[in-house]
Protein backbone atom coordinates (compact mmCIF):
# COMPACT_ATOMS: atom_id res chain seq x y z
CA UNK A 1 0.00 0.00 0.00
CA UNK A 2 2.74 2.51 0.52
CA UNK A 3 4.50 1.91 -2.48
CA UNK A 4 1.03 2.65 -4.46
CA UNK A 5 0.40 6.13 -2.36
CA UNK A 6 4.04 6.99 -3.00
CA UNK A 7 4.01 6.34 -7.04
CA UNK A 8 0.88 7.52 -7.08
CA UNK A 9 1.87 11.26 -5.51
CA UNK A 10 5.47 10.87 -7.64
CA UNK A 11 3.69 10.40 -10.46
CA UNK A 12 1.36 13.98 -10.04
CA UNK A 13 4.48 15.74 -8.35
CA UNK A 14 6.09 15.16 -11.76
CA UNK A 15 2.85 15.70 -13.61
CA UNK A 16 2.69 18.93 -11.96
CA UNK A 17 5.92 20.47 -12.52
CA UNK A 18 5.11 23.00 -15.02
CA UNK A 19 2.72 23.71 -13.56
CA UNK A 20 4.92 24.84 -10.14
CA UNK A 21 7.18 26.52 -12.61
CA UNK A 22 5.22 28.56 -13.65
CA UNK A 23 3.62 29.39 -10.04
CA UNK A 24 7.50 29.76 -9.20
CA UNK A 25 7.47 32.49 -12.00
CA UNK A 26 3.96 34.20 -10.52
CA UNK A 27 5.92 34.34 -7.15
CA UNK A 28 9.05 35.67 -8.58
CA UNK A 29 6.86 38.48 -9.98
CA UNK A 30 5.44 39.16 -6.42
CA UNK A 31 9.24 39.20 -4.65
CA UNK A 32 8.33 36.06 -2.81
CA UNK A 33 11.52 34.62 -5.05
CA UNK A 34 14.84 35.33 -5.21
CA UNK A 35 15.41 35.43 -9.90
CA UNK A 36 19.32 34.26 -9.32
CA UNK A 37 18.46 31.74 -6.86
CA UNK A 38 15.15 30.77 -8.86
CA UNK A 39 17.05 27.05 -9.37
CA UNK A 40 17.28 25.96 -6.09
CA UNK A 41 13.57 25.46 -6.20
CA UNK A 42 14.47 22.78 -8.61
CA UNK A 43 16.80 20.95 -6.28
CA UNK A 44 20.11 23.07 -8.11
CA UNK A 45 22.72 24.51 -6.35
CA UNK A 46 25.79 26.36 -7.16
CA UNK A 47 27.04 26.14 -3.47
CA UNK A 48 29.70 22.68 -3.36
CA UNK A 49 29.33 20.18 -0.99
CA UNK A 50 32.10 20.69 1.95
CA UNK A 51 33.73 17.74 3.31
CA UNK A 52 32.93 15.57 6.34
CA UNK A 53 30.19 15.15 8.14
CA UNK A 54 27.19 17.25 6.95
CA UNK A 55 23.44 18.08 8.88
CA UNK A 56 20.67 19.13 6.77
CA UNK A 57 18.05 21.44 8.93
CA UNK A 58 14.91 22.01 7.34
CA UNK A 59 12.78 25.53 8.45
CA UNK A 60 9.44 26.43 6.79
CA UNK A 61 9.92 30.12 7.34
CA UNK A 62 11.04 32.73 10.36
CA UNK A 63 9.28 31.22 13.16
CA UNK A 64 10.40 28.44 12.71
CA UNK A 65 14.05 29.08 11.45
CA UNK A 66 14.56 31.50 14.89
CA UNK A 67 13.47 28.33 17.49
CA UNK A 68 16.21 26.42 15.58
CA UNK A 69 19.15 29.01 14.76
CA UNK A 70 20.64 27.92 18.85
CA UNK A 71 20.58 24.21 17.62
CA UNK A 72 22.32 25.00 14.36
CA UNK A 73 24.87 27.16 16.19
CA UNK A 74 25.33 23.59 18.59
CA UNK A 75 25.94 21.73 16.00
CA UNK A 76 27.93 23.70 13.67
CA UNK A 77 30.80 23.69 16.60
CA UNK A 78 31.26 19.98 15.31
CA UNK A 79 30.57 19.59 11.70
CA UNK A 80 29.03 21.57 8.66
CA UNK A 81 25.30 22.53 8.15
CA UNK A 82 23.03 22.82 5.76
CA UNK A 83 19.93 25.14 6.46
CA UNK A 84 16.84 24.83 3.48
CA UNK A 85 13.83 27.63 4.30
CA UNK A 86 10.95 28.39 2.17
CA UNK A 87 10.42 32.27 2.13
CA UNK A 88 12.73 35.36 1.18
CA UNK A 89 12.20 36.58 4.58
CA UNK A 90 14.26 33.50 6.27
CA UNK A 91 16.83 33.65 3.50
CA UNK A 92 17.11 36.98 4.64
CA UNK A 93 17.27 36.11 8.22
CA UNK A 94 19.77 33.47 7.05
CA UNK A 95 22.15 35.13 5.54
CA UNK A 96 22.66 37.49 8.79
CA UNK A 97 22.37 35.10 11.55
CA UNK A 98 23.66 31.62 10.40
CA UNK A 99 27.26 30.61 11.14
CA UNK A 100 30.21 30.52 9.44
CA UNK A 101 29.86 26.64 9.28
CA UNK A 102 26.06 26.88 8.02
CA UNK A 103 24.83 27.75 4.81
CA UNK A 104 21.52 28.37 3.27
CA UNK A 105 19.52 26.85 0.15
CA UNK A 106 15.84 27.28 -0.42
CA UNK A 107 14.39 24.02 -0.31
CA UNK A 108 12.96 22.05 -3.52
CA UNK A 109 10.12 21.73 -4.49
CA UNK A 110 8.38 17.85 -4.06
CA UNK A 111 8.79 16.89 -7.36
CA UNK A 112 10.77 13.53 -7.54
CA UNK A 113 13.44 14.91 -10.00
CA UNK A 114 14.49 18.35 -7.89
CA UNK A 115 14.40 16.40 -5.04
CA UNK A 116 16.65 13.49 -6.13
CA UNK A 117 18.76 16.14 -7.40
CA UNK A 118 19.08 18.10 -4.49
CA UNK A 119 19.84 15.01 -2.07
CA UNK A 120 22.30 13.28 -4.73
CA UNK A 121 24.41 16.51 -4.44
CA UNK A 122 24.23 17.52 -0.79
CA UNK A 123 24.48 14.03 0.49
CA UNK A 124 23.52 14.88 3.82
CA UNK A 125 24.71 12.25 7.16
CA UNK A 126 21.11 13.41 8.84
CA UNK A 127 17.89 15.08 8.00
CA UNK A 128 15.97 17.20 10.87
CA UNK A 129 12.84 18.55 10.08
CA UNK A 130 11.17 21.68 12.44
CA UNK A 131 7.86 21.56 13.74
CA UNK A 132 5.67 20.79 10.94
CA UNK A 133 6.38 21.02 7.13
CA UNK A 134 6.51 17.55 5.49
CA UNK A 135 6.71 16.50 2.21
CA UNK A 136 5.77 12.70 0.93
CA UNK A 137 8.14 12.54 -1.91
CA UNK A 138 11.15 14.22 -0.01
CA UNK A 139 10.67 11.73 2.96
CA UNK A 140 10.19 8.73 0.51
CA UNK A 141 13.71 9.78 -0.99
CA UNK A 142 15.52 10.22 2.30
CA UNK A 143 14.38 7.09 3.29
CA UNK A 144 15.48 5.45 0.17
CA UNK A 145 19.32 6.34 0.77
CA UNK A 146 19.20 5.40 4.27
CA UNK A 147 19.27 8.78 5.58
CA UNK A 148 18.49 9.10 9.40
CA UNK A 149 15.90 11.81 9.74
CA UNK A 150 14.47 13.79 13.03
CA UNK A 151 11.70 15.70 13.75
CA UNK A 152 12.32 18.43 16.62
CA UNK A 153 9.70 21.08 18.24
CA UNK A 154 6.88 19.53 16.28
CA UNK A 155 3.78 20.24 16.86
CA UNK A 156 0.24 18.98 15.28
CA UNK A 157 -3.27 21.02 15.96
CA UNK A 158 -6.26 19.34 17.31
CA UNK A 159 -7.52 19.92 13.79
CA UNK A 160 -4.50 18.48 11.98
CA UNK A 161 -5.22 15.26 13.92
CA UNK A 162 -8.46 15.23 13.43
CA UNK A 163 -7.96 15.36 9.57
CA UNK A 164 -4.96 12.84 10.25
CA UNK A 165 -7.61 10.31 11.46
CA UNK A 166 -9.41 9.71 8.15
CA UNK A 167 -6.00 8.95 6.43
CA UNK A 168 -4.34 7.13 9.25
CA UNK A 169 -2.17 4.74 7.32
CA UNK A 170 -0.39 7.79 5.15
CA UNK A 171 0.08 9.43 8.22
CA UNK A 172 1.64 6.28 9.73
CA UNK A 173 3.59 6.22 6.16
CA UNK A 174 5.39 9.79 6.83
CA UNK A 175 5.53 9.67 10.52
CA UNK A 176 7.09 5.71 11.14
CA UNK A 177 10.15 7.03 9.23
CA UNK A 178 11.21 9.36 11.89
CA UNK A 179 13.87 7.90 14.78
CA UNK A 180 13.13 10.58 16.95
CA UNK A 181 10.07 13.58 17.66
CA UNK A 182 10.57 15.77 20.02
CA UNK A 183 7.58 17.86 20.54
CA UNK A 184 6.52 21.16 21.93
CA UNK A 185 4.25 20.18 24.47
CA UNK A 186 2.34 16.98 26.24
CA UNK A 187 -0.90 17.97 24.16
CA UNK A 188 1.45 16.78 21.00
CA UNK A 189 2.84 14.05 22.04
CA UNK A 190 -0.45 12.54 23.01
CA UNK A 191 -1.60 13.73 18.87
CA UNK A 192 1.41 12.52 17.57
CA UNK A 193 1.24 9.22 19.34
CA UNK A 194 -2.59 8.71 18.53
CA UNK A 195 -0.99 8.67 15.18
CA UNK A 196 1.33 5.63 15.23
CA UNK A 197 4.25 7.85 15.84
CA UNK A 198 7.52 6.39 18.16
CA UNK A 199 10.39 7.77 19.71
CA UNK A 200 8.46 10.97 21.17
CA UNK A 201 10.17 13.00 23.43
CA UNK A 202 9.08 15.63 25.57
CA UNK A 203 11.92 17.85 26.31
CA UNK A 204 10.56 21.43 26.12
CA UNK A 205 9.40 23.79 23.72
CA UNK A 206 12.58 25.21 21.42
CA UNK A 207 10.78 28.30 21.06
CA UNK A 208 10.61 28.89 24.81
CA UNK A 209 14.67 28.95 24.75
CA UNK A 210 15.25 30.99 21.44
CA UNK A 211 17.64 33.50 21.91
CA UNK A 212 16.89 37.21 22.73
CA UNK A 213 15.62 39.25 19.65
CA UNK A 214 18.77 41.58 18.40
CA UNK A 215 18.94 45.38 18.72
CA UNK A 216 20.72 48.20 17.13
CA UNK A 217 21.24 50.80 20.57
CA UNK A 218 22.08 53.10 18.61
CA UNK A 219 18.68 52.87 16.68
CA UNK A 220 16.92 52.48 19.86
CA UNK A 221 18.55 55.67 20.91
CA UNK A 222 17.27 57.38 18.40
CA UNK A 223 14.00 56.57 18.53
CA UNK A 224 13.83 57.02 21.95
CA UNK A 225 14.39 60.67 21.35
CA UNK A 226 11.86 60.74 18.72
CA UNK A 227 9.01 59.59 20.61
CA UNK A 228 8.21 62.22 23.75
CA UNK A 229 4.65 60.60 24.32
CA UNK A 230 3.23 57.49 25.30
CA UNK A 231 4.04 54.32 22.47
CA UNK A 232 2.89 51.13 22.00
CA UNK A 233 3.18 48.71 19.19
CA UNK A 234 1.12 45.91 17.13
CA UNK A 235 3.75 43.88 15.87
CA UNK A 236 3.35 40.87 13.41
CA UNK A 237 0.06 41.85 11.85
CA UNK A 238 -1.38 40.54 9.02
CA UNK A 239 -3.94 41.80 6.15
CA UNK A 240 -7.39 42.38 7.91
CA UNK A 241 -5.84 43.45 11.62
CA UNK A 242 -3.92 46.55 10.80
CA UNK A 243 -7.49 48.21 9.74
CA UNK A 244 -8.48 47.08 13.50
CA UNK A 245 -5.05 48.55 14.97
CA UNK A 246 -5.47 51.70 13.40
CA UNK A 247 -9.32 52.08 14.58
CA UNK A 248 -8.26 51.43 18.26
CA UNK A 249 -5.72 54.09 17.61
CA UNK A 250 -8.47 57.20 16.95
CA UNK A 251 -10.35 55.59 19.42
CA UNK A 252 -7.42 56.43 21.99
CA UNK A 253 -6.74 59.84 20.48
CA UNK A 254 -8.89 61.97 22.36
CA UNK A 255 -7.39 60.60 25.44
CA UNK A 256 -3.58 60.65 24.52
CA UNK A 257 -2.98 63.19 21.85
CA UNK A 258 0.94 62.65 20.99
CA UNK A 259 -0.32 58.67 21.12
CA UNK A 260 2.49 57.11 18.84
CA UNK A 261 1.39 53.47 17.33
CA UNK A 262 3.97 51.48 15.86
CA UNK A 263 3.14 49.24 12.86
CA UNK A 264 4.99 45.93 12.15
CA UNK A 265 3.46 44.26 9.35
CA UNK A 266 4.04 40.68 9.40
CA UNK A 267 5.68 40.99 5.61
CA UNK A 268 7.70 44.30 5.35
CA UNK A 269 6.94 44.62 1.78
CA UNK A 270 3.03 45.67 2.41
CA UNK A 271 4.90 48.92 3.77
CA UNK A 272 3.79 50.81 0.52
CA UNK A 273 0.10 49.37 1.12
CA UNK A 274 0.08 51.90 3.75
CA UNK A 275 -0.27 56.38 3.85
CA UNK A 276 1.65 56.32 7.16
CA UNK A 277 5.51 57.42 7.71
CA UNK A 278 7.82 54.50 7.16
CA UNK A 279 10.89 53.61 8.74
CA UNK A 280 12.11 52.07 4.93
CA UNK A 281 11.17 55.22 3.42
CA UNK A 282 14.20 56.99 6.32
CA UNK A 283 10.42 58.86 8.07
CA UNK A 284 10.84 59.26 11.65
CA UNK A 285 7.78 58.32 14.40
CA UNK A 286 5.55 61.87 14.76
CA UNK A 287 3.38 62.24 18.00
CA UNK A 288 -0.25 61.62 17.34
CA UNK A 289 0.08 59.68 14.61
CA UNK A 290 0.61 56.05 13.41
CA UNK A 291 4.20 54.73 12.08
CA UNK A 292 4.68 51.55 9.72
CA UNK A 293 8.24 50.08 10.81
CA UNK A 294 8.35 47.93 7.85
CA UNK A 295 11.73 46.83 7.75
CA UNK A 296 13.36 42.90 8.34
CA UNK A 297 15.22 42.33 11.43
CA UNK A 298 14.11 44.92 13.66
CA UNK A 299 11.30 43.31 15.92
CA UNK A 300 13.91 43.15 18.71
CA UNK A 301 14.25 47.38 18.37
CA UNK A 302 10.52 47.63 18.60
CA UNK A 303 9.69 45.21 21.81
CA UNK A 304 12.18 47.18 23.55
CA UNK A 305 11.12 50.68 22.41
CA UNK A 306 7.39 49.80 23.59
CA UNK A 307 6.54 48.80 27.24
CA UNK A 308 3.59 46.15 25.52
CA UNK A 309 2.85 44.65 22.48
CA UNK A 310 -0.56 43.69 20.64
CA UNK A 311 1.11 40.21 18.18
CA UNK A 312 -0.52 39.91 15.26
CA UNK A 313 -1.70 36.58 13.53
CA UNK A 314 -4.69 36.53 15.86
CA UNK A 315 -7.19 38.59 14.67
CA UNK A 316 -7.64 36.83 11.77
CA UNK A 317 -8.00 32.38 12.17
CA UNK A 318 -3.27 32.69 11.37
CA UNK A 319 -3.47 30.85 14.39
CA UNK A 320 -0.91 33.79 16.16
CA UNK A 321 2.77 35.26 15.49
CA UNK A 322 5.43 34.56 17.89
CA UNK A 323 3.79 35.75 21.51
CA UNK A 324 7.35 34.49 23.48
CA UNK A 325 9.76 36.57 21.96
CA UNK A 326 8.16 40.00 23.37
CA UNK A 327 7.73 38.21 26.49
CA UNK A 328 10.96 37.12 26.94
CA UNK A 329 11.99 40.82 26.87
CA UNK A 330 9.38 42.07 29.92
CA UNK A 331 6.82 42.89 27.39
CA UNK A 332 3.44 41.65 28.70
CA UNK A 333 0.93 40.56 25.28
CA UNK A 334 -2.45 41.53 23.77
CA UNK A 335 -3.84 39.17 21.49
CA UNK A 336 -6.80 38.12 19.36
CA UNK A 337 -8.31 35.04 20.09
CA UNK A 338 -6.54 33.01 16.97
CA UNK A 339 -3.68 31.37 19.17
CA UNK A 340 -3.91 27.79 18.05
CA UNK A 341 0.02 27.91 16.90
CA UNK A 342 0.97 28.79 20.66
CA UNK A 343 -1.49 27.75 23.23
CA UNK A 344 0.70 26.32 25.64
CA UNK A 345 2.56 29.79 25.69
CA UNK A 346 -0.73 31.32 25.79
CA UNK A 347 -1.40 29.46 28.66
CA UNK A 348 1.85 30.15 30.51
CA UNK A 349 1.37 33.98 30.27
CA UNK A 350 -2.80 33.79 31.08
CA UNK A 351 -1.77 32.35 34.12
CA UNK A 352 0.81 35.68 35.42
CA UNK A 353 -1.50 38.37 34.09
CA UNK A 354 1.02 38.91 31.15
CA UNK A 355 -1.62 38.15 28.38
CA UNK A 356 -5.05 40.03 27.20
CA UNK A 357 -7.32 38.59 24.81
CA UNK A 358 -9.34 40.89 22.60
CA UNK A 359 -11.82 40.49 19.79
CA UNK A 360 -12.55 43.89 17.86
CA UNK A 361 -11.04 47.57 17.78
CA UNK A 362 -12.93 48.53 20.76
CA UNK A 363 -11.60 46.05 23.33
CA UNK A 364 -8.50 46.44 21.98
CA UNK A 365 -8.33 50.16 22.62
CA UNK A 366 -9.55 49.13 26.05
CA UNK A 367 -6.88 47.19 26.74
CA UNK A 368 -3.88 49.39 25.64
CA UNK A 369 -5.47 52.12 27.75
CA UNK A 370 -5.08 49.96 30.36
CA UNK A 371 -2.01 49.53 29.95
CA UNK A 372 -0.77 53.22 29.13
CA UNK A 373 -2.59 54.14 32.38
CA UNK A 374 -0.54 51.94 34.76
CA UNK A 375 2.65 50.93 33.66
CA UNK A 376 4.05 49.75 36.72
CA UNK A 377 1.53 46.99 36.50
CA UNK A 378 2.18 46.22 33.07
CA UNK A 379 6.14 46.28 33.95
CA UNK A 380 5.10 43.96 36.80
CA UNK A 381 3.12 41.63 34.58
CA UNK A 382 5.98 41.43 31.62
CA UNK A 383 8.50 40.60 34.52
CA UNK A 384 6.43 37.91 35.24
CA UNK A 385 5.87 36.73 31.93
CA UNK A 386 9.69 36.62 31.14
CA UNK A 387 10.26 34.78 34.40
CA UNK A 388 7.91 32.14 33.10
CA UNK A 389 9.71 30.65 30.34
CA UNK A 390 13.25 30.58 32.30
CA UNK A 391 14.95 27.14 32.74
CA UNK A 392 15.44 25.87 28.97
CA UNK A 393 18.92 27.23 28.39
CA UNK A 394 19.95 23.70 28.04
CA UNK A 395 17.38 22.62 25.43
CA UNK A 396 19.59 23.43 21.87
CA UNK A 397 22.40 21.61 23.20
CA UNK A 398 20.76 18.79 24.07
CA UNK A 399 19.15 18.43 21.08
CA UNK A 400 22.47 19.14 19.47
CA UNK A 401 23.36 16.14 20.90
CA UNK A 402 20.54 14.26 19.81
CA UNK A 403 20.89 14.42 16.50
CA UNK A 404 24.55 13.81 16.29
CA UNK A 405 24.19 10.74 17.97
CA UNK A 406 21.28 9.87 15.09
CA UNK A 407 23.95 10.83 12.33
CA UNK A 408 27.00 8.77 13.71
Amino acid sequence: MSWFFFSVYGAAGRLAAPALRRMLARRLARGKEIAERLAERYGKTALPRPAGRLIWVHAASVGETMSVLPVIAALAAQCEVLLTTGTVTSARLAAERLPAAARHQFVPLDVPGWIAEFLKHWRPDCAVFVESELWPEMLRQIDSRGIPRLLINARMSARSTARWQYLIRFAGILLYGFRWIHVQSPADAERFRTLGAGGVLQWGNLKFAAPMLPVDEAALAALRAAISGPVWLAASTHRGEEEIVVAAHQLLAPEFPALVTIIVPRHPERGAEFSFPRRSLGQAPVGGEIYIADTLGELGLFYRLCPFAFVGGSLVPHGGQNIIEPARLGRPVITGPHLENFTEAAAILRSCDALVEVTDAASLAAAVRHRLKDPNAAAQAGAAGANAFDGLEDLPAKISALILETAL
